[in-house]
């Protein structure tokens, strides 16, 4: 029998194994500032040394980054990877947005269904919190913070489905509408009763996902983002509308000065 020799780990390996598999797992979050290393050292039970390393080799990795004076943070190396392209792309093609709607479609009713199956009691604390943060800003006609706490609502479900590769991809389309991108706010909170109807969904959601209901989450996230799409290419048809509607006006004004003008018909 032949066995194979046993290797030590260097401090280094574990500790950069340790905190890989945190920020995979969303327990460290991107823009999150680490613990001082002195600090961290600590926690860890390990040697400065080892921790300056492990973190040395992160940043070349492109998992954190040091700022100066400013310490170490947590990067989303993946969103940026995703989203900096799709941010130009959706800026230059702004009907792109409705692809973008259809693909959350499919996308949010997945993660809701996963969250109501697999979430824990911690996971629907957390997602409870996040649900009574919309209820709080809910009527403050405050569309930058209601967009907000929308955002950390659908990440907190994400974080609750316990698929990392469906987290990571939430978190990153979500930046996109953090960053009002893809269509203005105004797009759905000026609408008639909207403010009113979009709580009433996210309340369904939540509640199929705390009664463990998996098709009915499903159900209630897709339902939610279809009337996202509807409102989105109402206001497409309206823009594209008005645009022909100005061309005309202009044709007419420029028909009516050359017919009242003798000198244009020269």
């Amino acid at each position: 029998m032949t066995f194979s020799k046993v290797k030590q780990e260097r401090l280094s390996d574990v500790i950069v194994r340790q905190l890989e598999g945190l920020i995979l797992e969303g327990v460290l979050r991107p823009g999150e500032r680490l613990p001082p290393e002195r600090e961290l050292a600590a926690q860890l039970e390990v040697s400065r040394p080892s921790v300056r390393e492990a973190l040395q080799r992160l940043e070349t990795a492109g998992l954190v980054e040091t700022r100066h004076g400013g310490g170490t943070f947590v990067r989303n190396a993946f969103a940026e990877a995703l989203t900096d392209p799709l941010a130009d792309l959706f800026q230059r093609h702004p009907e792109a947005a409705v692809d973008f709607v259809e693909f959350r479609y499919t996308l949010d009713g997945i993660v809701a269904y996963y969250a109501a199956l697999r979430g824990t009691d911690a996971d629907r604390e957390i997602l409870t919190q996040r649900f009574h943060a919309i209820e709080a800003v809910h009527g403050k006609d405050d569309f930058i913070e209601e967009a907000d706490r929308d955002a950390d609502f659908h990440i907190a479900i994400a974080e609750a489905s316990h698929n990392i590769v469906l987290l990571h991809v939430v978190r990153s389309l979500l930046e996109l509408l953090r960053k009002d991108i893809i269509f203005n706010r105004n797009v759905l909170y000026s609408r008639k009763d909207a403010r009113d109807l979009l709580m009433d969904q996210h309340r369904k959601i939540y509640e199929f996902i705390m009664n463990r209901d998996a098709e009915g989450a499903r159900a209630a996230a897709q339902a939610h983002m279809r009337h996202v799409e509807q409102a989105l290419r109402d206001d497409r048809l309206s823009e594209a509308r008005s645009g022909v509607s100005r061309r005309r006006l202009a044709r007419w004004i420029a028909s009516e000065a050359v017919d009242g003008d003798p000198s244009a018909a020269e």
